[in-house]
């Protein structure tokens, strides 16, 4: 279902526009901010409908640049979209991308150092790069940031860290400046967010820079500021159980949930911010975006699947867009984009061309962004070791990849593996269309089925139960 983009208010008052082309000539070589929250819904921002929380920062950039209301992670989990966004490529064609997520600490589950990256060919062509906050795209000694092509790192190795003791999910201390271990006193959002700010002020006046700012926000454990007591009692709990206690299951309220939220918000504010205050602003293309869709405590209304699924609720993410020296504010789009578009994208805002020997899955949208060159209609797939599934305009189709079809409501009537959608008219994804659209439904199926076979295969053996904070119980 895309939203009406007639009524809706931006932050600052005035009701958003469908976006258009400009049609002025971008700068040359932009600064990029690209932040990535972990596990935000759809739903989870003011601009896109919360109801429960205050999002002042995230709607006002939303107001000065182009909210997008059909845009997709690689991924339902976390590690596979972030391979695809430093690749530009399928998750899969990676043995990294393969686990949904990435628990295997050896030497062959990582981007390997010679792969071109975003980082590495804009680094190779002038641009400062740095990562702060999460990686978990490889572990130490084998994998990091810095062999991928940032310039600087301080942050987290594994996919989740506790808020204060920055313990990871085996209960050992994760946090980083390079390559080196360090010790920080402080909440692990605004940890991210000063180091952040002083990036960008070191940078002021020199080289055009790439910040990375991956926040581990709003991902369990479920600790706001100001919750040290909490975060002892789930670091004891991981010293004692291992992952399950990190998972913390038996933790979390919609009001925590709110203020770590609000938390990461504000650190948005403080980073752009120091854009503004730097002068910085006008020739930096900000973007915000979540990897993958939300988990327990999001808000995903109107979808249904979470983190983990393919349906829109795991994969359909809040993002947003700005460059004011090239993009009108306050406008909004329902095109469908994907995470390794951007990829391609601010490769081609900053002039790099990538390595042949490695193309890119993604299409470059500047040419519509600066221009409104119309994309044109394409298909935009995704692959888990469970599902399938394809969009092409307003349908999309999912298969199940499991040998025993879906539970199905009547008993009497046999669910069928491969299912047809409406979004234009179904976002929920109720009502199965394939009878009434067979040669759709096959075409995305035989789309789907040649994307499979190019990819890397699966493993036979089964992920742990519950990795991606689903399912896992004592």
């Amino acid at each position: 279902m895309t939203s009406r983009l007639s009524d809706r208010q931006c932050a600052a008052g005035a009701a958003e526009v469908p976006f258009e082309a400009m049609g002025v000539a971008p700068p040359a070589r932009p600064n990029i901010l690209f932040v990535l929250a972990d596990d935000l819904g759809w739903g989870d921002l003011g601009c896109y409908g919360s109801l429960q929380n205050d999002t002042p920062h995230l709607d006002q950039l939303a107001a000065d640049g182009l909210r997008l209301t059909d845009a997709y992670a690689a991924s339902p989990t976390c590690s596979p979209t972030r391979v695809a966004l430093y690749t530009g490529r399928y998750p899969g064609r990676l043995a990294v991308g393969l686990e949904e997520p990435l628990l295997t600490r050896d030497e062959h589950h990582g981007i390997p150092p010679g792969h071109p990256t975003l980082p590495s060919l804009l680094r190779d062509s002038g641009y400062r790069t740095a990562m702060v906050g999460k990686w978990h795209c490889g572990w130490l000694p084998w994998f990091s940031p810095l062999r991928i092509g940032f310039d600087e790192f301080f942050g987290n190795i594994d996919g989740v860290a506790d808020y204060y003791s920055h313990i990871d999910s085996t209960g050992t201390p994760d946090l980083y400046e390079g390559e080196e271990p360090v010790v920080r006193d402080g909440y692990y959002t605004e940890l991210l967010t000063e180091r952040a700010v002083r990036f960008i002020e070191d940078r002021a006046g020199e080289d055009p820079f790439y910040l990375q700012l991956n926040y581990t926000a709003p991902h369990f454990p479920w600790e706001a500021p100001g919750d040290r007591e909490l975060s002892d009692q789930v670091t004891q709990a991981v010293q004692e159980k291992g992952p399950r206690g990190m998972f913390h299951f038996d933790g979390g309220s919609l009001d925590t949930y709110r203020r770590m939220i609000a938390s990461l918000d504000d650190g948005v504010g403080q980073v752009l911010e120091a854009l503004e205050r730097t002068g910085a602003r006008d020739n930096t293309i900000v973007i915000f975006a979540s990897d993958n869709g939300g988990e327990r405590w999001a808000f995903l209304w109107p979808f249904v699947g979470s983190k983990g699924h393919l349906e829109e609720g795991g994969i359909r993410v809040p993002f947003i867009v700005r460059w004011p020296s090239v993009l009108r504010a306050g406008t909004v789009t329902n095109e469908p984009v994907i995470t390794m578009d951007w990829t391609a994208t601010l490769l081609d805002a900053a002039g790099c061309t990538p390595d042949p020997d490695y193309p890119l899955d993604g299409q470059s949208l500047l040419p519509w962004l600066v221009g409104g060159v119309p994309l044109g209609e394409r298909s935009l797939r995704w692959r888990t070791r469970s599902q399938g599934a394809v969009r092409r305009g307003r349908f999309k189709m999912v298969h199940d990849r499991r040998a025993k079809p879906l539970w199905h409501m009547d008993d009497d009537v046999p669910a069928s593996r491969t299912k047809l959608y409406d979004l234009g008219v179904d976002g929920r994804e109720m009502a199965d269309v394939s009878a009434h659209h067979p040669q759709v439904c096959a075409d995305l199926l035989r789309e789907f089925t040649a994307m499979d076979e190019e990819l890397l295969p699966y493993e036979q053996s089964e992920p742990l139960e519950g990795v991606a904070g689903i399912g896992l119980r004592d």
